[in-house]
């Protein structure tokens, strides 16, 4: 019988948790002393989301083997403090790790932070296959070790930060670099390695995400809105709260909550009254009073709106229909695309990789739904691939299904599938 290792408990940093970096003096000893170091800077940010608007980094945290372990609040330097570029200029001189990077670059790159060379430990481990890719996950399972994890959602945007939280974050960096060594091997021995340098090059490149159209219509709960007169108060409200959140920088669910809004929409209080018995079933929260008029005057204007100013329930923006409906109102879109993703999904299986990892769900139902002009007649596939480049795949992952998708194309009849009952249709 094999011996199960119990994973040892990462509680403190071997050289200890070094105090935090706020003021210029300090900041050009860490930089002169990372400088001295060697090899990749494993990086990480903790921001205060569903505390504050904004998402600024309120803490970074750099190692380097040699180049110490250090803590920086950003707050004090500002936006563009020249100690930041220089701190920048040093990073770029290697390799920056980092864990889920697509959440901590945009507020690194607001402070002036902007890696040219980039390993994702946690990509990585999608593209190895592995099980579990969470930072703890990978330590326990890959180096024997866990990491508590009790104040990851915590405000860190609080002055002083409390010693336990400096403490949590600075683990959080203390062994990245021999994790990205790790995953490194595990990459080269399973000829990966490649698809995960195009991965972490293509997220470097990616412009950032173009504004939202109405994001008012992503609030919690619309699925319960059917009117349109109802739609139009969440707009008024949403727009108001984002008005104090953003002036205030402070999250707008604390100002006032999701199914608050709803609540509000339902029922259209135009009074302190009948405010407080709308959301007395959500327990009414003090919080939500201290605009109440601002609130009022919301669903007030909104209700004031004629008919013709009434939001749509639905928007004309570039999306696709939704895929339950396609087998019934599209069948000559269905049939390609039930071939594609039953093929997409061996190969997934075969090349053991999350299927969203191997290629975005989004780009097949794409090229499913408006394919290359003549690939719906005969195997095309050099259309089917100039198609996804366009679309933003990357060479490995076309190399991999554009073979299977341009004979998707050809297909005239769906593939039958049977769905488990209670379990969700497969969304590629």
């Amino acid at each position: 019988m094999e011996e199960v290792v119990q994973a040892v408990p990462l509680l403190t940093p071997a050289a200890g948790t070094p105090p935090v970096i706020d003021t210029e003096a300090a900041l050009s000893s860490a930089i002169a002393e990372l400088r001295k170091g060697n090899g990749p800077f494993a990086v990480d940010a903790e921001r205060a989301s569903g505390f504050r608007y904004s998402a600024r980094a309120y803490l970074i945290q750099i190692k380097r083997n040699e180049g110490g372990l250090h803590l920086i609040d950003p707050i004090p330097f500002g936006l563009a403090n020249p100690l930041m570029a220089s701190l920048n200029e040093l990073l770029n001189t290697d390799e920056v790790i980092l864990h889920a990077s697509t959440q901590d670059l945009p507020c690194l790159r607001e402070i002036g932070i902007n890696p040219i060379k980039l390993f994702d430990t946690e990509l990585a481990g999608r593209i190895a296959g592995l099980p579990r890719v969470g930072l703890g996950p990978l330590l326990e399972s890959l180096m024997g070790v866990t990491l508590a994890k009790e104040h990851s959602a915590a405000d860190w945007s609080t002055r002083p930060l409390p010693q336990e939280w400096l403490t949590y974050a600075a683990l959080d960096v203390e062994l990245l670099v021999e994790l990205r060594e790790v995953m490194h091997s595990i990459l080269l021995q399973a000829s990966k390695l490649e698809w995960a340098e195009e991965e972490f090059a293509a997220i470097l490149k990616a412009p950032p995400p173009p504004p939202r159209i109405d994001p008012w219509r992503r609030t919690s709960g619309m699925h319960k809105i059917k009117r349109r007169d109802h739609l139009a108060i969440i707009r008024d409200l949403w727009i108001a709260r984002d008005a104090i959140a953003s002036a205030q920088d402070i999250a707008g669910g604390k100002l006032l909550n999701d199914s608050a809004i709803i609540e509000l929409a339902l029922a259209a209080p135009v009074t302190k009254k009948e405010f407080e018995k709308a959301l007395r079933p959500l327990g009414l929260r003090a919080r939500w009073l201290e605009n109440l008029a601002t609130w009022l005057d919301a669903i007030s204007r909104a209700v004031a709106l004629p008919e013709s100013q009434w939001p749509p329930l639905r928007t004309a923006a570039d999306t696709l229909p939704p895929i339950k409906l396609w087998r019934d109102r599209f069948p000559e879109k269905f049939a390609p695309l039930s071939h594609a993703r039953a093929g997409v999904d061996m190969i997934a299986t075969a090349n053991n990789i999350p299927v969203e990892n191997l290629i975005s769900p989004e780009i097949i139902r794409r090229v499913c739904w408006q394919p290359p002009a003549a690939s719906t007649q005969e195997y095309d596939e050099a259309s089917v691939r100039a198609a996804m480049v366009a679309l933003g795949a990357r060479a490995w992952q076309i190399e991999l299904v554009a073979p299977t998708v341009a004979a998707a194309l050809l297909q005239r009849e769906a593939v039958i599938v049977e769905e488990p009952e209670g379990e969700p249709t497969s969304e590629v």
